[in-house]
């Protein structure tokens, strides 16, 4: 019988070892050291550190949707679903660091360059970020630029204050969040 307890110890296990550590300083008998279970229980709910890797990423991906996703204001102009899901994402992202570093390790691997290929041109449906920009390229209320490109200028450097708040080398409070978001929009809308 499956524990699902079991389980959530384990991805949170390798969550923290991965961001501690990166992909290769979390062997899977430290990810069972640190979730405390034996070496092979791993191998009863996950078939390999590629597929433990893979389901951490999706879980911690489930928790940001949900974050980005509350009281998301859907029946409001591009620009304000913007402003929201900026804000949303810098809110988890210094609220969670260790998921937050995680996401960074995740990203900056081939599992994540797969990630974002499959969600860009493969059949997994479209990220919310990414279903918003389309809706405003064809509203033509963003700069004509690929996708890739928008949320790079966007979120990219959303990401980095995320990080250099949890460096402390700057403070996000909440009017730095928002004039820091709307200062994203700014810069790929016409």
């Amino acid at each position: 019988m499956i524990k699902p307890e079991k389980r959530d110890e384990i991805i949170r296990a390798a969550m923290e070892l991965i961001a501690e550590h990166g992909f290769h300083g979390a062997p899977m008998a430290l990810v069972a050291e640190r979730a405390g279970v034996a070496a092979g229980t791993i191998y009863r709910y996950f078939e390999s550190k590629d597929d433990l890797i893979r389901e951490t990423h999706a879980h911690v991906e489930a928790r940001i949707l949900a974050a980005l996703t509350e009281d998301y204001p859907a029946a409001r102009p591009v620009r304000d679903r913007f402003l929201h899901i900026g804000r949303k994402l810098v809110e988890y992202f210094i609220a969670s660091p260790m998921e937050f570093r995680f996401m960074e390790q995740f990203f900056d691997s081939p599992f994540g360059a797969a990630h974002r290929r499959e969600k860009l041109f493969g059949k997994k449906e479209k990220s919310i970020i990414f279903k918003l920009f389309d809706e405003a390229l064809e509203q033509r209320i963003v700069k004509d630029l690929p996708l890739p490109v928008l949320c790079a200028l966007t979120f990219g450097p959303l990401v980095d204050v995320c990080r250099d708040h949890n460096l402390e080398f700057v403070v996000l409070d909440d009017v730095l969040i928002d004039r820091t978001v709307a200062a994203c929009w700014d810069g790929v809308k016409r």
